[in-house]
């Protein structure tokens, strides 16, 4: 065990790190975009109607009052189903832009308080690759889902209440505009056409990877471990077919590839101090596919980062952007940033 620990810490310690080429862009092409979210996304607490989708309505029990989330408090039960939230979230987006439907609702029941979502609308692709690949993702996410669901058994949370619209109350809208992606008095609809769906999985699933590779210290029943580990991979595969359509796309309709880069650095403000985050490309416009720190590793986030991100917030909260009402479990409060 503490060998492995200590790998584990290495493994950290290098993910810290960040690429120099990635300051460059700090300095120079992000900057503008950043100086305007700051204003945005500081201003961001707990009761901001703006950001908060109405309630929905109960189906079952209130979720748990949150507690600590150090790794000496978190069970492989709490680690297990703060990922299920987030596969929550991924299903019913790539379910809603492949086949216009929602998730089974056999496949949304559980512990905690059961949401509705809100908005989704399926994609009319016109780019066939974009679409099968789609709803093969879809499948996947549903298929994690049923599987976590299976593996936890009667400790399953249920799906939260999750904010997908692509209209101007839509979480996709407040993270676009706080990125720069779009003016503030601009929406944005990751439903419109093949390349905002792009954007919008961008949005999701490269988080969802870097949740999965930062909870990974925290597992230690091997079984669990094996069951993260295996999603983890799958994540990276979606991620990567995301990440390189959306550059071998460029600069059609609109500059792709930069606004990849805004995103990132918006999410690198969300989570933290450090610098980890990385678009689609590096400094010199070279493609960066694979975002990986001098040590060729994947960034990892803790499960308060990665809840910064979908909370769409940089202070301590326990709801807001694509879960209005919050994540259900015993892992759900942000970090204050």
């Amino acid at each position: 065990m503490r060998d492995t620990q200590t790998i584990l810490d290495m493994m950290e310690a290098a993910g810290q790190q960040r690429a120099a080429r990635r300051r460059f862009i700090r300095m120079c092409g992000g900057a503008a975009a950043i100086a305007g979210s700051l204003s945005v996304l500081s201003g961001c607490d707990d009761d901001d109607d703006d950001d908060v989708t109405p309630t929905p309505t109960a189906t079952a029990t209130p979720t748990p009052t949150p507690t600590a989330t150090s790794s000496s408090a978190v069970s492989d039960v709490d680690v297990l189903n703060f990922a299920l939230n987030l596969e929550y979230l991924e299903g019913a987006y790539y379910y809603q832009a492949a086949f216009g439907s929602t998730i089974p609702a056999a496949s949304l029941t559980g512990t905690g308080q059961q949401g509705t979502v809100i908005g989704g609308a399926q994609v009319n692709f016109t780019d066939t690759v974009v679409r099968e690949f789609a709803r093969e993702i879809a499948v996947d996410e549903l298929a994690h889902i049923n599987f976590l669901r299976q593996t936890l058994g009667t400790v399953a949370v249920a799906q939260p209440a999750i904010n997908i619209a692509g209209d101007a109350t839509g979480a996709f809208t407040a993270a676009a505009r706080a990125a720069g992606v779009i003016r503030s008095d601009e929406v944005f609809n990751p439903y419109a056409n093949d390349e905002n769906f792009l954007i919008g999985a961008y949005l999701l699933t490269d988080v969802g990877v870097s949740a999965y590779r930062g909870s990974a210290r925290l597992i230690t029943n091997k079984v669990f471990l094996e069951a993260s580990a295996g999603i983890l991979a799958t994540e990276c595969y979606h991620d990567a077919a995301i990440r390189s359509t959306l550059y071998a796309k460029g600069l059609a309709p609109s500059d792709l590839r930069a606004k990849t880069v805004k995103i990132s650095d918006t999410r690198d403000l969300l989570d933290g101090p450090n610098e980890n985050d990385q678009g689609i490309i590096d400094a010199d416009g070279n493609a960066n596919i694979v975002p990986t720190d001098a040590g060729g590793l994947v960034l990892g986030r803790t499960a308060q980062q990665v809840l910064n991100v979908v909370y769409n917030n940089r202070a301590s909260v326990v709801g807001g952007g694509f879960f209005p009402q919050g994540v259900n479990g015993t892992i759900r409060q942000s970090a204050a940033n």
